[in-house]
């Protein structure tokens, strides 16, 4: 077996829990985005006359009913820390503070008159305002 640094053996099982755990963490890191809310975001995309280098940035911000707020945008310049996401053939950009406050959350969109157009189904948020754009965690 190989010795790896601090004395622990590969293939021991709080490696293999390590390893587990960091499966785990990537999986719940990803931002999804439901069939429904793809569509929309690519017809808006066209709509707006964006190109295909155009991603979605998605950031949490200070303010809002309930002190933080859901904030998004189509772009095409990358930032320093930026982390990426690809659900339903959309690239996603949220930067590393937000990504904090997003691991795991799926975004959804229901249209139709009775819709509430884009939702934000975070599993972080424990308050949501009325509104559904605004949260605390």
């Amino acid at each position: 077996m190989n010795n790896l640094p601090g004395g622990s053996i590969r293939g021991s099982p709080a490696l293999d829990s390590c390893v587990i755990l960091a499966a785990t963490l990537k999986e719940l890191s990803m931002i999804t985005i439901s069939p429904e809310a793809a569509t929309k975001l690519a017809s808006l995309k066209k709509d707006e006359g964006k190109d295909d280098a155009a991603f979605l940035r998605v950031e949490v911000k200070k303010g809002g009913c309930s002190g933080l707020s859901y904030k998004m945008d189509f772009d095409t310049v990358t930032r320093d820390g930026d982390k990426f996401f690809e659900s339903q053939g959309q690239k996603v950009a949220v930067d590393s503070q937000s990504m904090l406050y997003l691991l795991g959350m799926t975004l959804e969109y229901s249209g139709g008159l009775n819709g509430k157009g884009f939702v934000f189904n975070n599993p972080n948020a424990n308050k949501h305002c009325g509104c559904g754009s605004s949260f605390n965690v």
